[in-house]
């Protein structure tokens, strides 16, 4: 699954592909039928990229692509606006041993949206692309610089003028 781009913005509903960036923010476009543009203000507006979000877990935080992954293999997955207690098991099933105090029934349902909105799209099957790790490059070895001494420049003899006498 590849969200690289994908991004949730505080205070408003969806999600958003990033699209450019400029000097002071972030041109997105919404991902609904309507591909309304926006210029989110990054001083201003809190954007969360889906990929880099965790879910509080007992011991590690559970990586939000995981949990989409492990939905994807669910046969019956809930409305967002079902019930808490559906939701809970669900999340007992695709995200085991997060934290049950912290996530709270508004996260959970944020999360079905918005899997049910990224299920339709072919990067929801895109695999995600490993990062490219390179062999690291050898120092190259110091030259070693030779000294030359300088002999000073000597000045052309001066002609001397004949003089008559």
């Amino acid at each position: 699954m590849n969200l690289r781009g994908i991004v949730a913005v505080g205070g408003k509903p969806g999600l958003w592909k990033a699209l450019a960036q400029n000097k002071t923010g972030f041109i997105l476009e919404s991902l609904d039928s309507h591909k309304t543009k926006l210029v989110a203000n990054l001083s201003t507006a809190k954007i969360a990229a889906l990929d880099e979000i965790t879910i509080f877990g007992d011991e590690d935080d559970i990586r939000l692509l995981d949990v989409f992954e492990r939905i994807k293999k669910v046969k019956n997955v809930p409305e967002a606006k079902a019930d808490s207690k559906i939701l809970r098991q669900l999340f007992r099933e695709v995200a085991p041993g997060h934290d049950e105090e912290k996530v709270y029934a508004s996260d959970m349902k944020k999360i079905v949206s918005w899997y049910h909105i990224l299920k339709e799209f072919p990067l929801f099957e895109e695999v995600e692309a490993e990062p490219v790790i390179e062999a690291p490059v050898p120092e190259p070895e110091p030259v070693k610089e030779e000294v030359i001494a300088e002999t000073p420049a000597k000045k052309p003899a001066a002609k001397k003028k004949a003089v008559k006498k």
